[in-house]
């Protein structure tokens, strides 16, 4: 890849223009009248200070013209955005310091009027839900797929997307998740191609894929894809900080004048430094050091999925080919531990891990544990988890479970918007056996796997009844309900 980049571009991606600013500013010594408070970390608790050091605090500064503003950059922000833009080759960039879940919400707002319709998969991250109350838009829900051998939820597929813009051609836009939790990436693409031939927008989460496109050996990515938005967590997998997340426009259909002011809309008036200091740097280091970086990081993980799969007989990974094979592309630096025969749940060897080996893992359910792992991974970190896998799969045994991953049909009428039951008060508790066919006025989803059961805005159906209470027999955990068991839930009423 770095063969076929200019002399010219590889100079300004050399640069650093934000960073730089607010190295030379803590330099001097500046003393401060403005926020925050710390005063270049003189009053920062003794405690943190002496672990941290004093120098960071420095980067801890509030908007003026030296430093730039985010909600109007015309100095070394404007100049930062600019070369994240150049290094992803599109149109422009925008930093958030909200996470990608602001430029989630920030799409739907941008891309679609109250009234709109939209399609999108029930598996998507929940600000999804925040994106679709706060733009009043009508989600057209797209069925999970659900890979029982892999205990796996799938994204959307190219031949979903198309059989439900066949069925609602009167839908503005298309929302895709990709890659997913567990880094498979879907059939972006195609699903670009037909949904520009058919005038639509193209939204894409791809808070997991900030790495994809600097490196050959991983999958395509959004940007390269062609979709009109596309927000990626910078701090999830690159270096930057936690919440450093960037908003990527690259669309014809849509004003990115409007896209600016929801993004300002959005976002605090008091962003961190550090943290936008942070996406400059990383997006310096993904483009000249990348390729290698993650040369790296992926023999690493293919060394340890090997060794799962050749040596420890009750887990498993599944691999590029079989994700493959199943018409998906694997962003390989993940990995997915499937522990079921062990007798053990995902959440007991997690906690295994934490307590006894000092591992920490991004995300674990009854059926997997997911081993995220980034820019600054090593092999030795690799070989540290396999070998913990190793002694819990001789020390701890449980008995076989009969756990299926499953989810009820999902196609279940749209009575309202869920922004107009979302911000209503006319809302009652009733008991769960008796709320088929009532609106629901609230968002429950069971972990695993982490899909909405019910939304606000939807009639209630047997099936769905029966899915929550027999999840809740089981203690599964089951986000948004409001009371220690689920006995109730709350519905609309007119």
């Amino acid at each position: 890849m770095m063969e076929k980049i200019s002399k010219s571009l590889l100079t300004r991606q050399s640069k650093a223009p934000l960073f730089d600013v607010l190295s030379a500013r803590a330099k001097r010594n500046v003393i401060s009248f403005h926020c925050p408070g710390h005063k270049n970390g003189r009053s920062v608790d003794r405690e943190l200070k002496d672990y941290t050091g004093e120098e960071v605090y420095k980067f801890d500064v509030t908007v003026f013209d030296e430093v730039d503003s985010l909600h109007d950059p015309v100095g070394p922000i404007k100049k930062a955005q600019k070369l994240m833009a150049q290094a992803y080759g599109v149109k422009h960039s925008l930093f958030l310091v909200n996470g990608t879940s602001v430029g989630n919400m920030a799409m739907f707002l941008a891309a679609c009027d109250s009234g709109d319709s939209i399609i999108v998969s029930r598996s998507s991250h929940k600000s999804i839900m925040a994106g679709i109350i706060m733009s009043g838009v009508w989600p057209i829900w797209i069925q999970p797929k659900i890979d029982q051998n892999l205990d796996l939820v799938f994204n959307s597929t190219y031949e979903q997307v198309k059989d439900a813009l066949d069925k609602y051609p009167e839908s503005k836009a298309v929302f895709v998740t990709s890659p997913t939790y567990n880094g498979v990436v879907t059939e972006l693409g195609k699903i670009v191609d037909l949904c520009h031939r058919r005038g639509k927008i193209v939204l894409v989460d791809e808070a997991h894929g900030a790495h994809l496109m600097f490196n050959k050996n991983l999958p395509e990515s959004a940007v390269v894809a062609g979709a009109d938005l596309c927000v990626q967590s910078t701090h999830k997998i690159l270096s930057a900080m936690s919440q450093g997340s960037v908003l990527h426009f690259n669309s014809s259909l849509i004003d990115f004048n409007r896209v600016k002011k929801i993004v300002s809309m959005l976002q605090t008036t008091s962003p961190n430094y550090l943290i936008l200091a942070s996406l400059d740097l990383a997006r310096r280091q993904a483009f000249l050091r990348g390729g290698e970086n993650f040369d790296a990081v992926i023999e690493a993980a293919e060394w340890g999925r090997s060794y799962i799969n050749n040596n420890i007989s009750s887990m498993k990974c599944f691999t590029r080919r079989e994700i493959q094979e199943l018409g998906f592309d694997l962003d390989v630096t993940k990995l997915t531990v499937n522990v079921t025969k062990t007798g053990l749940s995902g959440y007991e060897i997690e906690a295994i891990l934490a307590k006894e080996y000092n591992i920490q893992l991004d995300y674990a359910d009854l059926f997997n544990l997911v081993a995220i792992m980034g820019e600054g991974s090593i092999k030795s970190d690799v070989e540290t988890f396999v070998s913990a896998l190793e002694n819990i799969n001789k020390e701890y045994h449980g008995e076989q479970k009969n756990w299926v991953l499953k989810i009820p049909s999902l196609g279940t009428e749209m009575v309202l918007r869920p922004r107009e039951v979302f911000l209503s008060n006319n809302t009652k508790k009733i008991g769960l056996k008796k709320a088929v066919g009532h609106i629901a006025a609230q968002t429950l989803t069971p972990y695993p796997p982490g899909i909405p059961i019910i939304i606000p805005g939807e009639r209630i159906t047997k099936e769905i009844c029966d899915y929550l209470i027999d999840m809740s027999s089981k203690d599964i955990r089951i986000s948004g309900q409001e009371t220690e068991m689920l006995r109730t839930v709350k519905v609309f009423t007119n």
